[in-house]
């Protein structure tokens, strides 16, 4: 697997570029040789059914699976949010957050990263007094306070109650209007992927096989017709029957 990381990141090229990636766990093929783009500050969502590959897609960009064939390059830095926080038990939230960190700077980009997720006052906590959105939460800041140009997220509500998981959606998107970074956001949710995204893809048979560009503009409500009129193609896509 030929993966490649650069320190520049140009307004006119890709944050990320995925060529011919092809992933296989012994006579089963996974990725097919997948072809992906983001371009900077875009949010692109990757769907599937059960066992398409799309967390295994996910680990591939992140430089977290060496098996993998093909190209892959990130220009600028990435950070990644998984399902599952991730916490270190024993340590509190901020050094959580710090984890890998160096500088003169860290304290105070730390407290700033806390902030932005509405956990200033958790900085001192022990992972196991938070509930989970709130760890949830300083998952999202522990990506954030490395101030990368794109953010890896595969499912990363997946285990959080609806309201809750309503109010990281929310959260995610006034992060991205305020830091401008790409995404790359696997999700089992059609709803949260038309909510949250630019762009859909459909992982299916190890490759991409549809793009839907998400145009809603002020009718990305759950309730709008052209909203459902998305959601039930994708919904069909995914071999969901209407009820």
């Amino acid at each position: 697997m030929a993966t490649r990381t650069t320190g520049e990141l140009s307004r006119s090229a890709p944050v990320l570029t995925a060529h011919r990636v092809r992933r296989a766990f012994g006579p089963t093929v996974v990725l097919a040789g997948v072809e992906l783009r983001i371009a900077p500050g875009e949010v692109v969502a990757l769907l599937g059914g059960s066992g398409s590959g799309k967390s295994t897609l996910l680990r591939v960009l992140a430089g977290l699976d060496r098996e993998a064939t093909g190209e892959t390059t990130v220009h600028g830095t990435a950070a990644v949010v998984f399902q599952e926080h991730r916490l270190l038990p024993w340590k509190r939230v901020a050094a959580n957050v710090a984890l890998g960190l160096t500088g003169p700077d860290v304290l105070g980009r730390v407290d700033r990263a806390l902030a932005e997720v509405g956990l200033a006052d958790r900085h001192r906590a022990w992972p196991a007094e938070l509930s989970g959105g709130q760890a949830q939460r300083v998952a999202v800041a522990r990506a954030l306070v490395r101030e990368p140009d794109l953010l890896l997220l595969d499912e990363p509500f997946g285990a959080l109650d609806a309201l809750t998981r309503l109010r990281m959606q929310a959260l995610l998107r006034r992060l991205r209007a305020e830091h401008g970074f790409a995404a790359l956001l696997v999700t089992h949710d059609v709803e949260e992927a038309l909510l949250l995204a630019d762009r859909v893809l459909l992982l299916d048979g190890g490759v991409i096989a549809e793009e839907v560009t998400v145009a809603l503009g002020t009718t990305r409500t759950p309730d709008a017709e052209a909203f459902g009129v998305l959601r039930r193609h994708l919904l069909d896509r995914l071999g969901v029957p209407a009820s």
